[in-house]
């Protein structure tokens, strides 16, 4: 039996954190979980932890390294108002299927249920958007729900999990055993399944493989790579999941998210296999569900998904297993190949090579050719992270991605994580480029997480796209409403004076020769840079402008 020793339900939680493998936590301080903090002060060798400066920022933060390492990212916040403000962490974490853990100070028991100081409800409030809401009322439990609580952000599909944590619990002092490391419980393909899939693929003439979701390590990826290379299949990607495979390579074919190549979705169309593995075939990868057909696609398809309520929540396959991809390509590279027709992939291949390449224009500020510079000078795991809006259109189709690199990005669209998720990447490696896409609106929105870079020794490079309006909902509104302009202009604020009182420095630039020099002096700078970068509204996207919306509109009104 495990020895015990006394201790306080603060001690406890933090010791379990370091059980199960955690190094470091994003938080906000409140009173409310002051017993873990006094804790956390005597592993401060062992543990770090980061004070962020807003809750959002450092569950975007938490949920960032949960994306990065495969490991739950760790979130502190105080209750009430520090709860609501990391929600949106916790949201991103639920429909990105990233492992996070999010510790909320709660009111003391003997006032709880009469709407004391800043109460609320945890299991009810973050039921809809976590794996597992729970409160621990009990200091001798806390081993036994903290175990549970990886389990359960790293199992099956991943996510997040809430535990609220009554102050007065992490004050009272007990004697308990510790919990073993946790291991999560992943289902595998097995030989029987792996066969059945290569039985149908091998009748294909025009297959193309789906690649996305969570749980991909890197060998996972490289034997993606492998297979893929061996059957000749053309692999695209499902949305800002474009590092699980090399770009570079031959089979890789595109991505299906905001920005997708028209050439791709003909080719979807065209296609009589669709391998899916790991991605959940959602509304932003279908294009709102039109790219296939409901409830059963024109397409063979074949489902392998980590999560067993994925498959056939929308879409029917006619050849389905559960597994992690990791698992699922280590049992479908075991098998003989079955190479498609040549030339299919080749194509495909053509098409994706020309869509990347910037298309010319006569904007002072080409962000097209930019980007064509900056995928030459990034290094091969380098981290870039992507904000919600039209501007990371530019890094989804002309930047370049593979393991070691990461695409880092919300795949739920919500505004303000890309500065904060460059941050929590480069304070785990200060050396690691870093480099956030975000627009004007998103950096006023999280920009001050700099300033927690600065504090604990980040280097993040932040490219701020400022055309001075919420550019995706002016985009739509350009198309619905044309020239009627409400509510996304952005009024104008000074980026430079901003990023330099944070701590970091600043460079603006106007036109497309300014770029290069600029990054090169962000790399070599010893602490976070902003890069401004002034582009045209009219350049509303990569594929349209302001001028083109209102053309169509105006040739499609009676």
């Amino acid at each position: 039996m495990a020895e015990t020793v006394k201790r306080s339900g603060g001690q406890v939680l933090v010791d379990q954190l370091l059980i199960h493998g955690a190094d470091c936590a994003y938080c906000v301080p409140g009173e409310s979980y002051l017993e873990v903090l006094d804790a956390l002060y005597d592993v401060r060798d062992r543990f770090t932890l980061y004070n962020a400066r807003h809750e959002a920022g450092a569950a975007d933060m938490a949920e960032a390294y949960g994306k990065l390492t495969g490991r739950p990212g760790i979130c502190m916040v105080t209750r009430g108002p520090g709860a609501c403000q990391a929600a949106v962490g916790v949201h991103i974490a639920y429909q990105d299927s990233t492992p996070m853990i999010l510790l909320v100070g709660q009111v003391g028991r003997e006032t709880m249920d009469r709407e004391s100081f800043q109460e609320i409800d945890y299991r009810q409030m973050f039921a809809p958007v976590a794996k597992w809401a729970a409160q621990i009322d009990s200091a001798a439990r806390i081993p036994e729900y903290m175990a549970r609580a990886f389990r359960v952000a790293t199992s099956g599909r991943p996510g997040p999990v809430v535990l609220a944590l009554p102050e007065d619990m992490l004050t009272d002092v007990v004697e308990v055993a510790d919990a073993r490391p946790y291991t999560p419980s992943v289902p595998a393909l097995n030989p029987g399944d792996a066969a059945a899939v290569m039985a149908v693929l091998s009748k294909a003439e025009r297959p193309l493989l789906l690649a996305g979701g969570p749980g991909w390590s890197d060998a996972g990826c490289a034997a993606l790579l492998r297979f893929a290379t061996d059957n000749r299949l053309p692999v695209a990607t499902s949305f800002r999941r474009q590092d699980l495979i090399d770009n570079r390579s031959d089979v890789y074919v595109g991505d299906f998210g905001t920005g997708v190549a028209p050439s791709l979705v003909k080719r979807l169309a065209e296609a009589d296999l669709l391998l899916v593995i790991g991605a959940r075939l959602g509304e932003i990868t279908t294009k709102t569900y039109s790219t296939l057909s409901v409830p059963t696609p024109a397409q063979t398809l074949v489902h392998i998904h980590v999560d067993a309520n994925e498959i056939g929540r929308v879409y029917s396959p006619a050849v389905s297993a559960v597994s992690g991809p990791d698992a699922a390509l280590s049992a479908l590279t075991a098998q003989p190949a079955a190479a498609a027709p040549e030339g299919w992939c080749a194509g495909l291949r053509a098409e994706y090579l020309s869509d990347s390449e910037p298309p010319p224009h006569d904007y002072p500020l080409d962000m097209g050719q930019a980007m064509v510079d900056m995928r030459d000078l990034i290094r091969a795991n380098a981290v870039i992270t992507l904000d919600a809006g039209n501007h990371t259109g530019w890094a989804q189709r002309f930047l370049r991605y593979g393991r070691p690199g990461r695409q880092i990005g919300s795949t739920c669209g919500s505004m303000g994580y890309a500065v904060p998720a460059a941050v929590a990447a480069s304070l785990a490696d200060p050396k690691r480029q870093a480099i956030a896409f975000v627009g004007d609106g998103g950096f006023m929105m999280s920009g001050m997480e700099i300033a927690t870079a600065v504090q604990h020794g980040g280097r993040p490079i932040v490219l701020v796209f400022n055309n001075g309006t919420y550019g995706t909902i002016r985009m739509h509104q350009e198309r619905e409403h044309p020239a009627r302009v409400s509510g996304t202009d952005i009024a104008s604020s000074d980026i430079g004076m901003i990023s330099r009182g944070l701590g970091a420095a600043h460079e603006r630039i106007t036109e497309t020769a300014e770029f290069r020099p600029a990054l090169l002096r962000a790399f070599d700078h010893d602490g976070p840079t902003v890069i401004e970068l002034m582009t045209d509204p009219e350049q509303i996207s990569t594929r349209t402008t302001v001028s083109r919306l209102r053309g169509q509109q105006a040739r499609t009104t009676p």
